[in-house]
């Protein structure tokens, strides 16, 4: 009889148990999700950023270089054009 009695009060225990612990599963598993969400939030921000960051250092050395062609471009065409004009000079 003492047994029945106290597998009875165990089973009530569990059964009276059961909706706080799936509260507490419910607030658990909602904290995880928004840790996970904040995580994945701060990964996408810093990805973003380091992203910013090397198009930017990118875009700086690609017209660093097209100002050094353009330069020296503009270089050869003059001095092609000093050639030209001596060569002019020297035929007349």
């Amino acid at each position: 009889m003492k047994k029945t009695i106290t597998t009875l009060c165990l089973i009530s225990l569990l059964v009276s148990c059961k909706p706080e612990t799936k509260e507490k599963l419910n607030d658990a598993k909602e904290a995880v999700g928004v840790e996970i969400k904040e995580t994945i939030d701060s990964a996408k921000i810093k990805a973003e950023t380091t992203l910013d960051s090397t198009k930017t250092k990118i875009e700086t050395k690609i017209e660093t270089k097209m100002d050094t062609i353009v330069s020296k471009g503009a270089q050869k065409v003059e001095e092609a054009a000093q050639k030209v004009k001596k060569s002019i000079k020297n035929n007349n």
